[in-house]
């Protein structure tokens, strides 16, 4: 049996487009290729990384364009890697230097998950100054209510249980308590 590479092409939101990852893993001799869009932020819930870990065989490659596709932490990236090795699997990229059959293919790696879970946190430091901003300035003031707070209160001033309002309303009883609560 020859060694197989697979693909593994990620993206972080639906409204976002797996296309040119994919063509650029069929180019780069990925035979078999699994994509999904979830956040890069965790492991949790990406079914296909799962499957091509899981399938992945000693000899076989891994590809990815990126490897933010792959991992956003430096503790998730160890760890796929560590896995990725155990089974005997490489990780190659096809945008970095990045081929952990090389020494100097895993030490790239574990320098480009440094940069990136850096670059991570600092968005995130952004985002949330400018968030802060933007409430300062009253530009921002949050998410309107999705539950109208009165409405819940007079059911509940009229006699109805909270089962009967969260029914009502199409809301959690949990909501319901919070707002009553």
């Amino acid at each position: 049996m020859t060694n197989q590479i697979f693909g593994y092409a990620r993206v972080s939101s639906t409204d976002q487009d797996l296309t040119i990852q994919e063509a650029a893993l069929r180019a780069a001799g990925a035979t078999i290729i699994r994509s999904e869009k979830k956040t890069g932020t965790t492991t949790e819930g990406r079914d296909e990384l799962a499957t091509l870990i899981e399938f992945a065989r000693a000899g076989d490659t891994i590809i990815v364009t990126r490897i933010d596709r792959l991992a956003r932490s430096i503790a998730d990236l160890s760890a796929i890697v560590k896995k990725l090795e155990n089974k005997g699997v490489h990780l190659k990229a096809t945008e970095q230097p990045i081929d952990t059959s090389s020494p100097a293919g895993r030490a790239f790696l574990q320098m480009l998950g440094v940069f990136a879970e850096f670059e991570t946190a600092i968005r995130k430091e952004r985002q949330l100054e400018g968030v802060a901003k933007a409430k300062a300035d009253g530009v921002y003031k949050g998410r309107k209510a999705s539950i109208d707070a009165d409405r819940v209160k007079e059911l509940a001033a009229s006699g109805m249980g909270a089962t009967e309002i969260a029914k009502e309303l199409k809301i959690g009883r949990a909501s319901v308590y919070r707002y009553l609560g």
